[in-house]
């Protein structure tokens, strides 16, 4: 979608589907406040303030309502450079616009900084499924045409490893206050040879959203919320047949991505997998250290291919589900009021309370991933009956990463980091994890249950969506993916194997998983099997 037609779509947007179900009338968004305000008293003011644009209950933020924010902001920039400072330095800006979001945020969020600073930025704008061809393209060829780039930290083995990227300055650590991040996301993460690249704006990981009319004595299902994924089969085929008590609609228990996603949809595997794969008294569970032999055709991955399939094969999945890629199963679905489950990052629960297009927020509830009551342990190469959760911290969270095409240009190099500094300041993060923006909660401060509360969300919501989210940052078996070279490859072939699989190409779920270790042989022979074990032990602190 074209930018100028996106921005003429929200601003004549009438009408939503909330609207029409709650039979609520649109709300308008708070008006700019005087220039200056926010700072009056304090910089504790600001996190308020900016938490109040446009207001949980509001409607979907607007640019109008991004551009306000990063006004608000700019403080750390003013910090450290004057203005005017990069006047003539043109910035290229290459990121997503998923759902809208992603670049078209930080369009808004870097409005008043182009002004205040004087450099201009270009944009790159991706489709989620196109993203990973693109940059590997880039990479592959040697022709990095963007100055910054929005990546996650899986790509750090084939971008900081190849020297790609400028190393961060002192003065950026500063701004954004790095010792803020939540434990998972410090270092190693966005280091390479013991140097800093990268500014931290999202912390990823799967967690468990369910519909609480789904679940309850006078419930839909008159059961408990499941917390293991035969339950979450079991109760998934019990619904089919029943009514939508929301929407009168067909029911329809867990929503299962079947489409792949460019390499982003192997996660919603690994969120069935992980429990099954990741014993506590092991490290890996993707690859075997010692030889990268993949165990994504053990038992353990197999198990969860055939709870998929097994869905396919009751009909248990919405209409077309074959067709449907994890962006449809969040906002075309289960935030639309189809299906009851879903496992996903934190954009369903900050959309759930804050989108337009959400018509689920009363009705939500948040846990981890959940779990298994058995787990393959590949030393003994067998199954031990035991409870096990492994929740799924899946792409480690987006970043913004400077590229070695500004070395050599310390004028165009500072405006390029501090673009970078300006979105994952310490205020704006706040804001970005409170609303719909593609990003979840990634700082310790960000758990500061108040601060939501005064935005409009109200405590037991907080509690529980924050609270999935830290349990499963924290939690001792969490299912943590390596940072080495070529890992979307792996991901991308998967989920073209996988596809085969759901359609009924291959007999069975072993078969299919057989097909995807078979090309992961084939990629980690072409990437280097030795340089490849370095790096998998490494990211696996061995």
């Amino acid at each position: 979608m074209k930018v100028e037609l996106y921005n003429y779509i929200r601003a004549a947007q009438k009408l939503n589907r909330r609207q029409m179900l709650k039979g609520t009338a649109a709300v308008g968004a708070m008006a700019m406040m005087p220039k200056g305000a926010a700072m009056a008293d304090g910089h504790g003011n600001v996190r308020a303030d900016i938490l109040k644009i446009p207001g949980v209950g509001m409607g979907t933020p607007t640019d109008s309502d991004y551009q306000k924010v990063g006004a608000m902001c700019l403080e750390g920039t003013k910090a450290n450079v004057a203005e005017g400072e990069f006047e003539g330095v043109e910035l290229t800006f290459m990121g997503l616009n998923n759902q809208n979001q992603h670049n078209f945020i930080f369009r808004g969020f870097l409005r008043a900084w182009e002004d205040y600073t004087g450099a201009k930025i270009n944009w790159i704008d991706l489709a989620q499924a196109d993203y990973n061809a693109r940059l590997q393209q880039s990479i592959a060829t040697g022709t990095v045409d963007f100055d910054i780039i929005e990546m996650g930290a899986p790509f750090e083995g084939d971008v900081l490893g190849k020297g790609l990227a400028s190393e961060m300055p002192d003065w950026v650590k500063e701004q954004i206050d790095m010792d803020d991040y939540v434990d998972y996301l410090k270092a190693p993460v966005g280091t390479w040879d013991g140097k800093t690249y990268r500014v931290s704006i999202d912390g990823d990981t799967h967690t468990f959203a369910y519909r609480k009319d789904y679940f309850g004595a006078d419930s839909i299902t008159g059961q408990e919320v499941p917390t293991t994924w035969p339950e979450v089969n079991q109760i998934t085929k019990d619904l089919v047949g029943k009514e939508d008590p929301l929407t009168g609609l067909p029911a329809h228990g867990y929503l299962d991505p079947l489409k792949g996603w460019g390499g982003f949809g192997f996660y919603f595997l690994e969120n069935r997998a992980a429990p099954y794969a990741k014993h506590p008294d092991d490290p890996a569970w993707l690859f075997d250290p010692d030889t990268m032999k993949p165990r994504v055709n053990n038992p353990a991955f197999v198990q969860a291919i055939q709870d998929v399939m097994d869905l396919i094969e009751a009909g248990a999945y919405p209409t077309d589900q074959i067709n449907a890629d994890p962006g449809t199963t969040a906002f075309q679905q289960f935030l639309a009021g189809t299906g009851g489950m879903i496992s996903w990052w934190g954009d369903v629960g900050a959309s759930a309370r804050t989108s337009d297009t959400s018509v689920v927020g009363d009705v939500v509830g948040f846990s981890i991933n959940p779990g298994s009551e058995k787990v393959w342990n590949t030393a003994a190469g067998q199954w031990d009956e035991m409870p096990n959760v492994a929740p799924n911290n899946a792409y480690i969270g987006w970043g913004v990463y400077v590229m070695a095409t500004v070395e050599g240009d310390e004028k165009k190099k500072k405006a390029a980091w501090s673009v970078a500094a300006h979105l994952g300041g310490k205020d704006i993060s706040l804001w970005a994890s409170a609303y719909p923006t593609g990003f979840q909660p990634y700082r310790n401060s960000h758990f500061q249950y108040e601060e939501w509360e005064e935005a409009g969300y109200d405590r037991a919501f907080v509690e529980d969506y924050l609270g999935s989210n830290a349990d499963s940052y924290n939690h001792p078996n969490a299912a943590v993916e390596p940072r080495i070279p070529g890992i979307f490859q792996y991901y991308s072939v998967a989920e073209d194997e996988l596809a085969k699989g759901y359609a009924g190409q291959y007999g069975s779920a072993q078969e299919t998983a057989d097909a995807i270790a078979a090309a992961w042989e084939k990629i980690t022979d072409q990437i280097g099997r030795d340089s490849q074990i370095a790096l998998y032990k490494a990211s696996l602190g061995l």
